[in-house]
């Protein structure tokens, strides 16, 4: 069934050109991806095929209700997810039913929009980065219901793995331009790597064969030039005779030259394939602190009213040590950050540590400011050196005057880091800080942490980027901090905490897939409903949609009722 339409698609800002879409076709079983830099306009597409953006030019046309996960939600309207009774399973699946988000992790928050966007009875979901902030079982569990789902999906995410394991279609935007791949995410990047092999082949072919042309041109002038005028010495018949054989000779060169210059126009010309513009970070070293040890923790303790974090809680964290910080969305991990850099009773940070921190939230921008002046504002260097730390982050020109609230994600991303990199620091301690930047923004990022000599404390979800940049894992764990050595494998064997989740999930198993695809179902019967087929009989779906609502409703309540 087709769900959604869009042709002629345009989209300035001032005069550069967004998205460019011709056409693009989704249908009740697409699985699409969207892909590209950091600031290349996915979220616009998205907005524009959600009807949340009006385009330039252009029209979109859906055929069915849908659903829409946002990359960034106020509070208030967070407050009005909490608040809805829609589904009570998915929320306590999510383990966030009863959720107070006053006192909500990020990650908290994350699975907040995820399980009122699956709650809702829709045809589509369009998510925009549903991953960042959730936990490795929350993107597990985001996972299994994407793949559950029988409507369509329209997905932005930085996350390969899950893109490889949901999608059937990726959307590449780029420089303006959108195209459609088939397939995964994997096999976008074969493929895009071997059309980007080809067009340098083309391109090369071209430049040879125009080069060999334009050599021989450049011969045949040469030797037109080098032609001798008729001796002194000559007689006159024999200077006439010699002027003729030589302005033949010119004429045919001149003819050759000629033929060659309408080859050269003739030749198709090919582009060369522009490379991805890629971030290169450096981070500014401060002295380093002598003590050995920089951050030390003992008997910590935390609680929100009646709700325990953690308690009794010891670590050390070396002078140079690389450590990551893992555990649940909601054991605290941004709170005891917060502890640490408020310098909270039981905590001791040694002589001389300079910190520079991430935030999670982008808190620490002034979002009605420039991106140059809140890199400015905490700059221990010049303006042009902060101009040129911009443009290594690919905010280059006129880029810089752009205000936060104009920025994507990614972008806010790279601008926070530009704060901590022209700032005289030795620790560094950040909070998922992979949220949002694209693959090659994350890949430079692993790079330079790995480098830098001072000390690192962060918090991430992203399995990969744990096990590159982390010397060591402590892990919050049923309200006490646990170091591994082992990596991320041994964490997920010490997992106590999810193992006891996934039991009081199956204990549940069967109500829930019933009532998932019950849900499913009424998806599909209303998009029918909403733009019948030649084929379809109106009474009988809507008698099959009533029926199955009222059986959805019965299993619903008969599970509030044992709770």
């Amino acid at each position: 069934m087709l769900i959604l339409e869009a042709e002629n698609i345009k989209k300035y800002y001032g005069e550069r050109l967004i998205t460019g879409l011709e056409r693009f076709k989704l249908y009740e079983s697409d699985r699409v991806g969207i892909v590209g830099l950091n600031g290349s306009g996915k979220t616009t597409l998205m907005n524009i095929l959600t009807k949340q953006t009006e385009p330039d030019e252009g029209s979109v046309v859906i055929h069915t209700n849908y659903t829409i996960i946002r990359q960034l939600e106020e509070d208030e309207e967070l407050k009005q997810m909490a608040m809805s009774d829609n589904n009570d399973l998915i929320f306590r699946e999510f383990d966030i039913d009863g959720i107070n988000i006053a006192y909500a992790s990020g990650g908290e928050k994350t699975r907040l929009k995820i399980a009122s966007g699956l709650s809702a009875v829709s045809s589509v979901i369009f998510a925009d980065e549903p991953t960042c902030n959730l936990d490795i079982k929350g993107v597990q569990l985001l996972e299994e219901k994407l793949k559950a789902f029988q409507g369509a999906i329209v997905i932005i995410s930085h996350d390969r793995t899950l893109m490889d394991n949901i999608c059937n279609k990726i959307l590449e935007v780029e420089n303006g331009r959108v195209k459609l791949y088939e397939g995964n995410y994997t096999a976008y990047r074969t493929r895009k790597e071997a059309e980007r092999e080809r067009q340098l082949f083309e391109y090369e072919q071209y430049t040879r064969e125009k080069r060999k042309l334009e050599d021989a041109m450049d011969g045949l002038r040469n030797k037109v030039k080098t032609m001798r005028k008729a001796p002194a010495r000559m007689g006159n018949s024999e200077a006439r005779l010699h002027k003729r054989r030589v302005n033949g000779k010119k004429a045919r060169l001149d003819k050759s030259v000629k033929a060659m210059e309408t080859r050269i126009n003739q030749l198709e010309i090919k582009e060369r394939p522009r490379d991805l513009p890629k971030a290169r970070i450096d981070i500014q070293e401060g002295s380093m602190p002598v003590s050995k040890t920089v951050i030390s923790a003992k008997d910590l303790w935390k609680s929100f009213g009646s709700r325990k974090l953690f308690d009794g809680v010891n670590f050390d964290i070396p002078n140079g040590s690389k450590v990551a910080l893992v555990g649940d969305n909601g054991s605290g991990k941004t709170t005891l950050l917060n502890m640490i850099l408020e310098g909270t009773e039981g905590i001791r940070i040694a002589n001389g540590v300079k910190i520079g921190y991430f935030s999670q939230n982008h808190d620490i921008l002034d979002a009605d400011r420039t991106i140059l002046e809140n890199v400015l504002k905490v700059s221990i260097f010049p303006e042009y050196f902060v101009r040129t730390v911009l443009a290594r982050l690919l905010f280059k020109k006129d880029d810089v005057y752009k205000k936060i609230e104009q920025l994507s994600g990614g972008e806010r991303v790279k601008v926070a880091f530009a704060r901590i990199f022209v700032q005289d620091i030795n620790l560094l301690i950040m909070d998922e800080p992979t949220n949002y930047l694209d693959i090659y923004s994350m890949e430079a990022l692993e790079g330079v942490l790995r480098e830098f000599e001072g000390t690192i404390l962060f918090v991430s979800h992203d399995r990969r980027f744990v096990e590159k940049v982390a010397g060591y894992i402590l892990a919050l764990q049923d309200g006490k901090v646990v170091k591994i050595g082992q990596g991320m494998a041994q964490y997920f064997q010490g997992d106590t905490k999810k193992n006891k989740n996934m039991k009081n999930v199956n204990s549940q198993k069967h109500e829930m897939e019933r009532i998932m695809l019950l849900e499913n179902r009424l998806s599909s019967l209303n998009g029918r409903l909403c733009m019948p087929s030649k084929t379809d009989n109106v009474e009988a779906l809507n008698a099959e949609y009533i029926k199955t609502a009222n059986e959805l409703k019965t299993i619903k309540e008969g599970m509030k009722a044992a709770r």
